[in-house]
């Protein structure tokens, strides 16, 4: 783990015991700070105890406020116990070792994933189901029709909030909200009751101020960041034509399920996302009765909390243990290896890979030679290249080439078009870009070793992209030229790129820093310059004497993972008495793996993806509505994974709700049998070739025929050898379970590497495939 921590246990030093607790390092033992103490399991759900705190959680309550009375922040009571509390480090560890605490840790900062997707997904699609006839047209719903019972369907998301005027959140045709909604719609000073409708059904906020009388930006619902605004609208936005930012990318605007409610959760601030906040809002949704939670945030990579002091995996638990699938991001620190955050088993965790548009700025120099680059700008320099060009390094000492503004000699910038180097992280491209515009410039060209997919958006001056190879043509150019000149292009959208998706460099990597038998992430989806609905007072990223635009296109797993979310809710809509765990499996097992040249999918760096890229593959929007088989984790599942993962008995039963009286850990408990939880893909570590590797897994026949067949086939690297037991399901009846087992051996004496393959059921209507590795 990046950050320092210190642990507290109360007995053997091997065990987790009933309690734990978390501190930074740097945390001073005098300084009051809020602390959250996390008690496991709410009272119990009967009507006559609802909203009513366990007597342990009641007690302790009352001695801290005893002490101070104002020193909690959030009381947690619906989906699970606890609170948040301003506390000195000795009250924390004093709490930490009352009767029915499980943890107590700091509050974490988190913070958010970002930096035409659903068409693209359409024809990514090769099963196409028409259950509704009078359902939304695939081609403006972005999939193949959603039935009229998403309608019902109410997807939470916790963010920055959300711009309640846009016409991503109108409610046109909409019927009655459902009389099941608990949920409210808070008043602020720019905020009303009327600002909700039968689209957006909630809008709730969390006070994130760590002082005691403090106002901050977050007394509102209201979306000042843009963010949450964008997700919800990319989850369950409503139909919207000719949307577009200032013209660029220009079509039709809408979520993943435009008939879906929307409920916001703002727990985000311009300064992150606060762990005691965000549990809060898990805790209001839970009672609210939201089907599907959507979170485009995480903890930093340099911050990786344990279980026991992890708000979203917390959160999440006790959510998915109500029925509410969880879909969250995988994080933006990629491509570098087990980078992958929100990675517990109880969460769909998404990656990011790109669509089939793509901004194109050319750059074209003396001579009228034409150089591809990539951005979004608005270009009104010539198109016949006039204007004089420079090489930033040229124009001054030090960190000139870097377009560094106090480098750089004004009178060699003024007037000029300027070439950049981008090797330098200290630079940003907007610092670069104001750098130059504040001396003269009237362009800038960035040279970058992989140009990514990621696009610069300037609206202060026309800005590309270029690679090192054709900014060296360029450089070339600018030496061998005594009056080198050049011009930008104004941006053009391409449509149908090839080769999409591909994996971008920014998507965080397995395998998962704490359990590297679950794979993650555990799937992708569109990710790269997504393109929704945006706060109407943003001026900056507006053009110069125009109003800010309605839309933004912005990149990041945050994006992806609403496309996930929009496609969870539509599944629950078709299905709706399934768990989350059969939602998660629809998604995984019905993923795709090829580009739209039908080749492998690979990363933006032209290397071949992998699992530990993408999960499973590039999610689909329809075949998860006729998975044929799903893998339901139940909660012995995720009772055995917290076992194997070091927990005992007893905080397991103080966490969760629903154990059985009778349950006990597994003999022999360790991290190598979390390969067995039902999970619908295989994750198997420290193979070492001598011994073979047995998992078991269980199956749930959905396809809906009855009596039916379902044979096993076996892509496996060369050096594995695998064999399925039964390798043939012979199912008698619709929603009869059978299990089987999948033998893992080594063909060779000393496996070398990472291992990947896949196992596929199919009956020859469906096919169910689940991706395995197998690790050293």
């Amino acid at each position: 783990m990046g950050m320092k921590s210190i642990s507290v246990f109360l007995s053997f030093p091997f065990l987790f015991l009933l309690t734990f607790i978390s501190f930074h390092a740097q945390t001073k033992a005098d300084e009051n700070r809020v602390y959250i103490v996390y008690m496991g399991s709410a009272a119990s759900s009967s009507p006559r105890s609802k909203n009513s705190l366990r007597n342990d959680h009641a007690l302790l309550l009352k001695s801290v406020l005893r002490r101070k009375a104002n020193a909690v922040v959030h009381t947690y009571r619906h989906g699970f116990s606890g609170f948040a509390a301003r506390l000195s480090e000795e009250e924390a560890r004093s709490i930490a070792h009352k009767p029915g605490v499980v943890s107590v840790f700091p509050d974490p900062l988190l913070k958010l994933h970002t930096t035409q997707s659903w068409e693209f997904l359409k024809y990514q699609t090769a099963l196409e189901i028409y259950s509704n006839p009078n359902s939304i047209s695939g081609a403006a719903n972005g999939f193949s029709s959603v039935s009229a019972n998403g309608s019902d369907t109410i997807i939470g998301i916790l963010d920055t909030g959300i711009w309640p005027e846009s016409e991503s959140f109108n409610d046109k045709d909409m019927g009655p909200i459902p009389s099941r909604w608990k949920g409210t719609c808070m008043k602020s000073d720019d905020f009303s009751s009327s600002n909700c409708n039968r689209k957006l059904i909630g809008a709730r906020f969390y006070d994130t101020s760590e002082s005691d009388d403090t106002e901050t930006e977050d007394g509102s619902p209201r979306d000042s960041e843009g963010h949450g605004s964008h997700v919800a609208a990319t989850a369950a936005g409503s139909i919207v034509q000719g949307a577009s930012y200032y013209g660029v990318a220009a079509g039709t605007a809408k979520g993943g399920s435009p008939t879906s409610r929307i409920a916001v959760y703002k727990v985000c601030s311009s300064e992150g996302c606060l762990g005691s906040a965000i549990l809060a809002a898990f805790d209001d949704a839970i009672a609210d009765g939201v089907d599907v939670l959507s979170l485009s945030l995480g903890s930093p990579i340099e911050y990786e909390p344990e279980l026991s002091s992890d708000p979203i995996a917390i959160g999440a638990f006790h959510a998915v243990e109500q029925g509410i699938t969880v879909v969250c991001s995988a994080g933006n620190d990629g491509p570098s290896r087990e980078t992958v955050v929100n990675a517990a088993p109880w969460i769909v965790t998404v990656a990011a890979t790109t669509i089939d548009r793509d901004f194109e700025s050319d750059v074209v120099l003396g001579g009228n030679k034409t150089i591809k680059g990539r951005g979004i700008n608005f270009s009104e320099l010539q198109k016949s290249p006039v204007h004089p060009l420079i090489y930033a390094g040229s124009a001054g000492e030090g960190d000139a080439r870097n377009c560094d503004a106090n480098s750089m000699v004004a009178e060699k910038i003024k007037g000029k078009i300027v070439m950049c180097d981008t090797n330098d992280d200290n630079y940003s491209r907007n610092e670069q870009i104001d750098a130059v515009k504040s001396l003269g410039g009237v362009g800038i060209i960035f040279q970058e070793k992989n140009p990514g997919v990621v696009v610069v958006i300037s609206t202060a001056l026309p800005a590309t992209v270029v690679s090192v190879k054709d900014g060296l043509d360029i450089l070339s150019y600018i030496n061998s030229t005594r009056n080198p000149v050049a011009t930008i292009l104004a941006t053009v959208t391409v449509t149908k790129y090839k080769p999409a998706p591909i994996v971008a460099y920014f998507s965080s990597r397995g395998p998962s820093h704490g359990a590297r038998n679950i794979l993650k992430p555990d799937i992708a989806a569109p990710g790269v310059n997504i393109l929704a609905a945006w706060m109407a007072d943003d001026k900056g990223i507006a053009l110069e004497g125009k109003d800010p635009p309605l839309f933004n296109v912005i990149s990041g797993t945050s994006m992806a993972c609403p496309h996930v979310s929009g496609i969870a809710a539509t599944v629950k809509s078709q299905n709706p008495t399934w768990s989350p765990s059969a939602i998660r499996s629809a998604l995984i097992t019905t993923a795709t793996q090829t580009d739209n040249l039908g080749a492998p999918l690979t990363t933006d760096s032209n290397s071949t993806a992998t699992p530990y890229d993408y999960g499973a593959g590039e999610v689909r929007t329809t075949g998860p509505l006729q998975p044929g088989l799903v893998y339901e984790t139940d909660t012995i599942d995720y009772l055995n994974y917290l076992c194997y993962y070091g927990y005992n008995i007893s905080q397991i039963k103080t966490i969760a709700r629903t154990a059985p009286k009778e349950f006990a850990c597994p003999k022999d408990s360790n991290a190598d049998y979390i390969s067995n939880i039902n999970y619908p893909s295989i994750a198997i570590s420290n193979f070492n070739g001598k011994k073979t590797k047995n998992v078991s897994r269980r199956v749930t026949n959905v396809a809906g025929d009855g009596e039916t067949v379902f044979t096993a086939t076996v892509d496996a690297p060369t050096g594995l050898s695998v064999t399925v037991i039964p390798d043939k399901l012979e199912f008698s009846k619709n929603n009869q379970k059978l299990s089987y087992q999948v033998v893992f051996s080594s063909t060779t004496s000393s496996p070398k590497g990472d291992m990947f393959g896949s196992l596929t059921w199919t009956n020859g209507k469906n096919k169910v495939r689940s991706p395995f590795v197998v690790s050293i």
